[in-house]
C-alpha cells in the first residue's frame, strides 16, 4: 500500500493546513441577473425545496442531481452509442427530464444549506465540482438529442460546454463573485437544451439536419449551401459565447485587477490551462487512428471531461482558500502525451485504445483520490458530514413553520 500511495499526492499537498485556516474567511457571493429565474424559476425553486427532507444533506442533493445525468449517459451508451440514432422516442424525453432535474437539484442544494444552517465552504466546491464533470455528461447527452454522431459536431458541443465554465471560474476567481448574465448557461440555455431535447422526442432529431437555408429562412443564405441547421445553430452559438460570455468575464476581472490595482496582463497567461487543455484534445482527434473511425469518442470525453473537472475544481479550490492560481494538474498528462502520440503517427488503433483506456483509469482514479482527500481534509476542518447532516442537539432549532414562512 505505502507504494502505491507514493504515486498519489500526499492529503497535504491536495490542501495544506495553511488552506484550510483560510476557509474562516469564506463568504459565499453570487449575482444572477437572468430574467427567467428572478420572474419564473426562483418560485420554483423555493417550492421544490420544501418536497426534500430536513434531513436529506445539500451535497447528497447536488450528487443525486447529478446521477440523472450520468443515467442518461448510460442510456445513450446502451440505446444509441453511435450518438446519431434515432432512438425510441421516449428516451429523448429521458434525456430533456434529466437535465431538468439535475439544473432543479443544482439550484435547491443551496437552498436546503440555508433551509438547514448547513451552508459552508465543501458545498460551494462539491456543487461546482460536479457543475464541471456535467459539462462533459450533459455535452453527451445534448449532442446525443441533436443527433451529432460521432463527429466533430458533437466535439464541439462539449468545447463550448467546458470552455464557458472555465471562465466562469477564472472569473470568480478574481472578482470573488460567481456571475450569471441576462442570458447564462445554467438558466436559459438549459432552458432551449431541455426543449430541444423534447422536440427530438416528438419529431425526431432529423429536424436539426435540414438545410439551414430551410431551417432559418431569414439568415440561412449566410451560411454554406451546404451547411445543415445544426451547423447555423452551433457556428452562432459559439460566437455568442466568445463574445457575450468570455469577453464579458474578461472585462469583469479586468475590472477586479483595477479596483485591486493589480495587473491584469498578468492574469491571462492562467487562461493557458484551458488553451493547453484543448489543444491536446484537438491534436490528438484530429490525428487519431481509432477515436472517431471506431466509435470510442465516449470514452475519450469521460476522459478528458475528467481531468477538465479535476482543473476547474482546483480553481475552485484555491478561490476558498485564498491561494495561488493553479496551473497544473498531473491529469493533463495523459492528453498531452496522446495528442503528441497520435500526431507523430506512433499509434495503430490497438495501441491508442488501450493507451486511451489506461489514461480513462489513471485520470478517473486520481480525481477521485484527489476528491476524496480534500473532501475528508474539509470535514475535518470544518467539523461537518460530506453527505450527512450533523445532528446539534445543543443548538435550539427555530420554529419550521416560522422559518418556511421567512423563507417564502
Amino acid at each position: 500500500m505505502d507504494g502505491i500511495r507514493r504515486f498519489f499526492p500526499s492529503a497535504d499537498e491536495c490542501v495544506s493546513e495553511e488552506a484550510l485556516k483560510n476557509l474562516r474567511n469564506y463568504k459565499y457571493s453570487a449575482v444572477d441577473k437572468s430574467f427567467l429565474t428572478k420572474y419564473l424559476y426562483r418560485h420554483y425553486w423555493e417550492w421544490a425545496v420544501t418536497l426534500f427532507p430536513r434531513w436529506m444533506a445539500p451535497n447528497l442533493i447536488t450528487l443525486t442531481g447529478l446521477s440523472f445525468e450520468v443515467f442518461d449517459v448510460l442510456l445513450v451508451l446502451l440505446l444509441m452509442p453511435d450518438l446519431e440514432g434515432p432512438g425510441p422516442w421516449w428516451l429523448y424525453f429521458a434525456f430533456g427530464i434529466g437535465m431538468w432535474l439535475y439544473s432543479t437539484f443544482d439550484n435547491v442544494d443551496g437552498k436546503q444549506a440555508r433551509r438547514t444552517g448547513t451552508s459552508s465552504p465543501l458545498g460551494e466546491l462539491f456543487d461546482h465540482g460536479c457543475d464541471a464533470l456535467n459539462c462533459t455528461i450533459a455535452g453527451i447527452v445534448e449532442a446525443s438529442a441533436f443527433g451529432c454522431g460521432i463527429s466533430w459536431r458533437s466535439i464541439t458541443i462539449i468545447f463550448m460546454t467546458t470552455m464557458s465554465f472555465f471562465f466562469s471560474t477564472w472569473e470568480e476567481y478574481h472578482t470573488g463573485v460567481l456571475y450569471l448574465g441576462y442570458i447564462n448557461g445554467p438558466t436559459e440555455i438549459l432552458t432551449i437544451a431541455v426543449l430541444a431535447c423534447f422536440a427530438s422526442g416528438i419529431w425526431g432529431p432529423q429536424i436539426w439536419h435540414v438545410p439551414a437555408s430551410d431551417g432559418l429562412p431569414l439568415i440561412g443564405g449566410m451560411f454554406p449551401a451546404t451547411w445543415e441547421l445544426i451547423d447555423a445553430m452551433l457556428s452562432l452559438t459559439v460566437v455568442a459565447m466568445l463574445f457575450g460570455h468570455c469577453l464579458v468575464c474578461c472585462w469583469n476581472v479586468y475590472s477586479a485587477c483595477r479596483d485591486k490595482n493589480k495587473s491584469f496582463l498578468a492574469t491571462l497567461p492562467q487562461i493557458l490551462q484551458y488553451v493547453a487543455f484543448a489543444g491536446s484534445c484537438y491534436l490528438w482527434l484530429s490525428h487519431s487512428t481509432t477515436i472517431l473511425v471506431n466509435n470510442h469518442l465516449v470514452l475519450f470525453l469521460v476522459t478528458a471531461g475528467t481531468a477538465f473537472g479535476r482543473i476547474v475544481s482546483k480553481i475552485i479550490l484555491a478561490h476558498l482558500t485564498e491561494m495561488p492560481f493553479p496551473s497544473y494538474t498531473v491529469q493533463m498528462v495523459p492528453l498531452a502525451v496522446g495528442g503528441v502520440l497520435a500526431w507523430v503517427g506512433l499509434f495503430t488503433p490497438k495501441t491508442e485504445l488501450l493507451f486511451l483506456i489506461v489514461s480513462c483509469v489513471f485520470v478517473v482514479v486520481a480525481y477521485l483520490h484527489w476528491a476524496l482527500v480534500v473532501i475528508e481534509r474539509f470535514c475535518e476542518f470544518l467539523g461537518i458530514h460530506c453527505l450527512t447532516i450533523r445532528p446539534q442537539p445543543d443548538i435550539e432549532r427555530p420554529d419550521p413553520s416560522h422559518e418556511q414562512s421567512n423563507n417564502n
